[in-house]
């Protein structure tokens, strides 16, 4: 009996370990103890060079969550290049089981089943590339359906390959724009390397700290990053001079147009709302109005998955009703900033 009990003890404590293992990772795992951004392992690149993953059409797979703001990038880039055509979509459902991850399901609107493998989890699909793979388990996914492997699963690699690789496949045929053009390359990397540690992770950041000192301290660099876009944004119309949208102002927006949804309550970045910020309000409405961006945004994923997932802030898994988010609608004037009117 005493073997039994002593059995039954360690049990539940390796169980309990595994879980809390489990859900650690899950709540915060786009950053390491240091607060560093964590990339991803699986990063081929598709190219007319690469001897495996060569540009093709219909023939890769996007695997997605329209709650993920790293997801989102991907998205808005594959309907700004015009490659609706030319890759098939996948969306995980925004309840995430923490047992076993990111899943998919046919019966919750906006998301689909696996419609490549026809997987119930997010996890077997790394296990085509690993069959004893236990790592991190992150979105999106770029999918080779010929080799069935993943391709890669950093956001910004994936973003680069769809404004490159992929031209001769847009629908928007000479019209198509770049968003990675050379002249501008060394500032969108520097705008970049900026927001992603101060911005992008600031607001995770916040969520994340364990004390009082560090929650300040993370609070005051996420909205000094805010001030420091908003001066930029009050001489050019993007963000780095450029009369056209970059992948810099994609990687802002993503996480701009989550701020007051979700951000704001759920990891206490409350000094001010974006719609307070009067230059990067109106950048955000006019982002947000255009059709290929805004087709990207379901604010019921995103408020869902950010309220249940990061049970760690918020335990009861409560998600708020509002806020008004009418005034992303609202009529903006960026266009008054170009060059070229």
């Amino acid at each position: 009996m005493k073997l039994i009990t002593t059995i039954f003890i360690f049990f539940i404590i390796n169980l309990f370990e595994f879980t809390m293992a489990t859900t650690n990772d899950l709540n915060f795992n786009y950053v390491d103890k240091q607060g560093n951004y964590k990339k991803s392992s699986l990063r081929e690149i598709i190219s007319n060079e690469h001897p495996v993953f060569k540009p093709e059409n219909n023939r890769y797979h996007i695997y997605h969550s329209f709650g993920c703001p790293f997801s989102t990038r991907v998205l808005i880039t594959l309907k700004l290049k015009g490659l609706e055509n030319c890759f098939d979509t996948s969306v995980v459902d925004y309840i995430v089981n923490k047992s076993v991850g990111w899943a998919f399901t046919s019966t919750t609107e906006g998301c689909t089943i696996d419609r490549v493998n026809n997987f119930k989890t997010v996890k077997e699909i790394y296990q085509l590339n690993d069959k004893n793979y236990n790592g991190r388990v992150t979105l999106p996914i770029l999918f080779d359906k010929k080799t069935n492997v993943i391709v890669n699963t950093e956001s910004s690699d994936i973003m680069r390959m769809l404004n490159s690789e992929f031209n001769q496949f847009s629908s928007f045929g000479k019209e198509k724009i770049d968003l990675y053009p050379k002249e501008y390359q060394d500032r969108i990397n520097e705008i970049n390397d900026f927001i992603l540690p101060t911005i992008n992770l600031g607001v995770y950041k916040c969520g994340s700290a364990e004390n009082q000192q560090d929650y300040t301290e993370k609070f005051n660099i996420l909205f000094d990053a805010l001030e420091r876009m908003e001066e930029i944004l009050k001489r050019d119309r993007y963000l780095v001079g450029s009369d056209k949208i970059t992948e810099s102002d994609i990687k802002l927006f993503s996480t701009l147009i989550r701020f007051d949804a979700a951000y704001l309550q759920l990891f206490k970045c409350n000094k001010r709302q974006i719609k307070e910020f009067p230059m990067l309000s109106n950048y955000t409405r006019e982002l947000y109005q255009m059709k290929e961006i805004q087709s990207t945004i379901n604010f019921h994923h995103i408020k869902y998955w950010l309220f249940t997932f990061f049970d760690k802030v918020n335990p009861l898994k409560l998600v708020p009703i509002g806020p008004d988010l009418q005034w992303l609608n609202e009529t903006h004037n960026r266009h008054l900033m170009s060059k070229y009117y």
